[in-house]
């Protein structure tokens, strides 16, 4: 039988909805139950790829091509389940496909409305292809109140009275401020969120509390009375030193247990944390630090780069060190002398992005790297700056440039117009819509024999790999880039698109057209990217 947990948020947004339905899948998961963790985003955009990374943070893409929120990264980095199409749905998407049915002709001359047609299909999107799970996580995305993310409260109110009590339940999550001239918390915004999710006809079962110090036990039975919970199941949930904290504190305070004793499921047996100990026992006894700088353009929100935040960790777990990341605009260094600022960090990573603002900024940062011999890794749109900026400087073609920028002489990036996917053959132009019509999801890379991504990958002969971009190295140019130095170590399958590139010689030189960020995880490391912090740990010892 398969029980949903709907988990909403209250008071104000970025509490951590997403890390506590994370850390809930993988609690559940320590106890040997099958989860699948899924977001209901409130907002107009059918998917988040056309939003700017500045104000929506990353785009997390999927196996199997889609764009979605990034809280579906940490549902894969906290549990290992790999996330699909069907697991992150907008107002936008809803509102499509309901209007493309209507178009059809689906609801029989009906008149279409909110409810019960956008509910149904919200109800729709929560269902399918759950069978299989023990439980189901439900992320509604926004703040109680919104005006934005009614049809959803509405759709899981009506979903709770379908399941029953025995099948569905409804968590909370809040604030406790505290108040420093008062010299206490209060309990007031949580009492005034749960009177919100009540107006909608929710009554929630546990209450999660963020607050920066303990909750004392008065607070907490008062919270409990004005809200109609157990006080058992009002959860504290205190500022921790990593995310990879939140299982074992959360655990502490009961979550698992509460959601288990109200599906009636036992709950005395303690689950197997031991993934998650030797994780923090890692980071906290780690045995050095190295310092990466993080070249990009979308620096002033670090949400823009979560994933690759994130994998660096898991680099540092896999080597003992800590990762101290120095965000860096790439646009500072378009001044004179301004890349000095990268001389004592031990790596650079160049990271992806879009459009030309910035790119002289990370051209500079590579050829620094290079030049240097400082530990570099290009992903996506940065391998595209390393290729640029070795037709420059090593090439003899100082106006190489991507046709992403406008017409140029010598196009060493340009538009990819048609790959392979399977036995099918996609085909984009300039003038298609820009939303979901990039190279998007996992595609295979064929590695060359005695490489050096190869050996890091355990001598795979091919690998698979999620991307996103429009834009890629031009393989004409692949002789005349292989004279300066660089090697083509990886391609795909029929040889037309370079995927990776490294530079024998240096002591860590590489850059990959895929995202490997995205498949990263605290209990799984991603390769290259332990590979990357191993090298800044031998740079760190030779400077």
């Amino acid at each position: 039988m398969t029980r949903y947990v709907f988990i909403t948020g209250g008071v104000v947004s970025s509490l951590g909805k997403g890390i506590a339905a994370a850390a809930l899948g993988a609690l559940l998961q320590a106890r040997g139950y099958a989860v699948k963790l899924r977001k209901l985003d409130p907002y107009l955009n059918v998917d988040p790829g056309t939003m700017s990374p500045t104000q929506h943070g990353e785009v997390f893409v999927t196996d199997d091509g889609a764009e979605t929120d990034l809280d579906l990264g940490h549902y894969e980095r906290f549990t290992g389940v790999h996330a699909t199409q069907l697991d992150n749905a907008t107002t936008g998407r809803i509102y499509s496909e309901v209007i493309l049915r209507e178009r059809k002709g689906d609801y029989l001359g009906a008149t279409v409305q909110v409810i019960p047609h956008i509910t149904d299909a919200i109800k729709d999107v929560i269902l399918r292809g759950t069978e299989s799970f023990d439980f189901v996580l439900i992320e509604i995305g926004g703040t109680v109140g919104d005006i934005e993310s009614l049809p959803f409260l509405e759709a899981i109110r009506q979903l709770g009275n379908d399941l029953g009590p025995e099948r569905s339940m409804f968590v909370h999550l809040t604030l406790v401020p505290y108040i420093s001239s008062a010299g206490e918390l209060k309990t007031k915004p949580t009492q005034h969120s749960v009177k919100e999710l009540l107006n909608v006809g929710i009554q929630p079962k546990m209450l999660l509390c963020r607050c920066d110090r303990p909750i004392p036990d008065a607070e907490r039975r008062k919270i409990a009375a004005f809200c109609n919970v157990r006080p058992e199941a009002v959860i504290p949930a205190l500022d921790v030193p990593s995310i990879y904290w939140v299982p074992i504190r959360y655990h502490e305070q009961g979550m698992d247990r509460e959601v288990l004793r109200h599906f009636g499921l036992p709950f005395e047996a303690a689950p197997d944390l031991s993934r998650w100990w030797n994780i923090v026992n890692a980071m906290d006894t780690a045995e050095g630090e190295v310092r990466i700088a993080i070249v990009g353009k979308y620096t002033n929100l670090l949400d823009s780069y979560k994933s690759l935040a994130e994998a660096l960790t898991h680099g540092g777990i896999a080597n003992r060190v800590r990762v101290q990341i120095d965000w860096v605009d790439s646009e500072e260094f378009e001044k004179p002398s301004a890349v000095q600022r990268l001389e004592d960090v031990h790596g650079i990573l160049v990271a992806p992005g879009f459009g030309e603002r910035g790119t002289p900024g990370k051209i500079e940062a590579v050829r620094f790297a290079r030049e240097r011999r400082v530990p570099f890794f290009g992903i996506c749109f940065g391998m595209q700056m390393a290729v640029i900026e070795a037709a420059r400087n090593l090439g003899g073609l100082p106006e190489a440039s991507s046709t992403e920028f406008g017409p140029c002489k010598h196009p060493v990036v340009g538009l990819v117009t048609e790959w392979s996917r399977g036995n099918q053959v996609e085909r984009r132009t300039e003038t298609d819509d820009k939303g979901g019509t990039m190279r998007l999801g996992a595609y295979p890379a064929v590695l060359e024999a005695g490489s050096l991504v190869r050996s890091l990958y355990g001598d795979k002969a091919s690998i698979n790999e999620r991307h996103r971009h429009r834009y890629e190295v031009n393989v004409n140019y692949r002789q005349m880039l292989e004279a300066t130095g660089l090697r083509f170590c990886g391609m795909s399958p029929d040889g037309e698109l370079p995927e990776i590139i490294e530079l024998p010689g240096h002591p860590w030189f590489v850059g990959v057209q895929y995202h490997p960020e995205l498949k990263s995880k605290p209990f799984d490391p991603h390769p290259l990217f332990a590979a990357f912090i191993g090298a800044a740990v031998r740079q760190a010892r030779l400077v």
